[in-house]
């Protein structure tokens, strides 16, 4: 591990250079996080000068600014493996460094994490501090003012630092809020304000109040109020990239002994001129030239995203009750587009997943369409919703979920591999899934005109079946694509592909259906189809538990059939790792031909 501890400011200042232009050697190369963790290096490296990573928890939310932790902790040599596989993970993993405190990979966590540390800590009697890094994005989820809210109740020692890359909380209103500013992060002034505090305890009622109003009024000038209205103690907003005044000002946060955050903001992209500023595509990025800042252009087919990005300006032209939502992913969901041509019928609610699912259901009420747009993984952050909000009213949202099935680097707090568990069970929840590109739009069409809750998945990056005619999607009816002998292959969404693949090597001559509904299941197909292919394969980008696997065994039992075999390709139960998405699908045996040597 980098020793920080001696370093001057000099030495820190260059320090933070040398880790920035790691991180954009590494990420030019790797692809990763850019902008947000380049702006955060300099905080990150005053963190490590005042607090101490050995024993106080770091909690980083999401985690994807952490690079310049990882490089402060023991992973420099390593760092060139970044998101690799077999390599270091994009996010904070205790099982990669003792200097990871929790796995992040989901916002808005840190603040509730913090105040589960600090109640360990006070029950354990230990002189230990909980730093919880938090960017501005991320204060968007209500997780976090109800962390804020028992904390300030609390007053557990704990400092959170808010790393605020795009905007202020509230705007400083110029040069008077600024000096106001740096003098609230001075220890002067915390020192006389606990002086205050005490004397106005022994005023009389009238001075106290006139005193306290005064002291209002006074931090009503500050975008701090919020806090401290919530008991916690606000400090600045300070230059997030002055490494002597942010330690200076951690120093006085560390010493007050409670609940206080520090209000720093950054430049995104820092020290990479091409990717400074609120630039959405710098966020995350794939390999780059380091000298013009551009992509090598891929050829290939088109992403599943982009598909469902045209057919939902398509249908929105077409239908003025079609709505749509998304939070905070309006570029990566593909919603950009509708929000453009449309900013009053689609809207971008930020990091806010529970409140993205309910506000959709009083639109389908009002007779409105919406398309409630979300990642795979990212729907877990909603699901009490979906029952509570939508299924229970039986109200006519349809779930878009993208990134279902692995997604490559991001790893194992972003695949896509819960869904079709986690909805199945759910009363009134319609899924179903497309293969193609014309499926998709199909796909797309059904849940437009379907009047109940449904949940389609796609797949990050292009479909892996070729395109082709298709008919229609009737309600719970499969199409079979391919007749064959004794062997049927059932695939579920991008598993046809997939299904396809293996039917290409194998001897054998499997028939295809492509299953297109999991819920419900086209009984009277299956059960025509048992009677003539006794081996079933299932195919489908998803967890083996509660799957699609899983629901054809429960047909089979409902319908007394024993003579059947079935195997399952899904995935098992456990997290999957991240890297490229052929090496992990390698180590998981379920590339194609490793899987053709299973059909037996």
């Amino acid at each position: 591990m980098t020793d920080i501890k001696a370093h001057s400011i000099e030495e820190l200042n260059t320090l933070a250079e040398d880790i920035r232009q790691k991180i954009l050697e590494t990420v030019s190369k790797n692809g990763g996080h850019l902008s947000s963790t380049m702006g955060a290096t300099d905080l990150i490296v005053a963190m490590h000068k005042v607090f101490d990573v050995e024993k106080d928890p770091f909690i980083f939310d999401v985690s994807h600014q952490a690079y310049a932790h990882k490089l402060l902790t023991d992973r420099w040599d390593r760092f060139d493996t970044l998101r690799q596989f077999g390599g270091i993970c994009g996010y904070t993993k205790p099982k990669e460094s003792k200097y990871d405190y929790y796995v992040a990979g989901h916002s808005s966590t840190s603040i509730s994490l913090a105040v589960g540390a600090a109640k360990a800590i006070a029950l354990k009697g230990e002189d230990r501090i909980p730093v919880a890094f938090i960017g501005d994005g991320s204060m968007s989820a209500g997780m976090v003012y109800e962390a804020l809210n028992e904390l300030g109740d609390r007053k557990y020692p704990v400092v959170i630092i808010l790393n605020d890359n795009e905007m202020s909380i509230a705007k400083p209103i110029g040069a008077i809020s600024k000096l106001l500013s740096q003098t609230m992060a001075g220890s002067f002034y915390q020192k006389f304000k606990g002086k205050v505090e005490k004397v106005l305890d022994h005023l009389p009622e009238s001075a106290s109040y006139m005193a306290k109003r005064f002291e209002e009024s006074f931090k009503l000038i500050t975008p701090g109020i919020l806090f401290e209205e919530m008991g916690i103690e606000y400090i600045g907003p300070v230059d997030g990239h002055d490494i002597e005044s942010l330690i200076e000002t951690m120093k006085v946060a560390k010493a007050l002994g409670k609940p206080v955050l520090v209000h720093a903001q950054t430049t995104k992209g820092k020290g990479y001129e091409i990717a400074e500023g609120t630039k959405e595509h710098w966020h995350g990025v794939s390999a780059f030239d380091l000298k013009t800042g551009e992509a090598p252009k891929k050829a290939g087919a088109k992403a599943a995203t982009a598909i469902f990005s045209d057919t939902l300006v398509e249908l929105a032209d077409e239908d003025e009750k079609v709505v749509g939502v998304t939070a905070a992913m309006p570029s990566g969901t593909g919603l950009s587009a509708a929000i453009e041509k449309y900013p009053e019928r689609f809207w971008d609610v930020a990091i806010a997943e529970q409140h993205a699912v309910t506000s959709m259901g009083p639109l389908a009420k009002e007779g409105f369409k919406p398309f409630c747009t979300i990642y795979s993984t990212f729907l877990q952050r909603g699901f009490d919703q979906v029952i509570h909000d939508i299924a229970l009213m039986d109200l006519g949202v349809a779930f878009a979920l993208d990134r279902a099935g692995i997604v490559g680097e991001d790893g194992e707090t972003h695949q896509g591999t819960f869904d079709i568990s986690y909805l199945r069970g759910i009363p009134n929840m319609t899924l179903l899934a497309p293969y193609n590109d014309t499926t998709m739009k199909l796909c797309m069409r059904f849940a437009k005109e379907y009047d109940h809750p449904c949940a389609f998945r796609y797949p990050r990056g292009a479909f892996l079946a070729e395109d082709r005619e298709s008919p229609a999607y009737e309600l719970g009816k499969s199409v079979l694509l391919k007749e064959g002998e004794e062997i049927l292959f059932i695939g579920y969404g991008n598993g046809v592909g997939r299904a396809e693949e293996v039917a290409e090597l194998v001897e054998a001559n499997p028939a295809v259906l492509d299953l297109r509904f999991v819920k419900p299941l086209d009984e009277e197909m299956l059960v025509a189809l048992s009677a003539k292919y006794k081996k079933w394969f299932v195919f489908s980008d998803s967890a083996k538990m509660g799957g699609v696997g899983s629901a054809l065994l429960e047909l089979l039992s409902e319908n007394r059939i024993d003579d059947v075999s079935l195997t399952s390709f899904e995935y098992d139960d456990t997290f999957i790792t991240h890297g490229n998405t052929k090496l992990v699908e390698e180590s998981l045996g379920i590339l194609p031909e490793q899987l053709a040597k299973r059909i037996l």
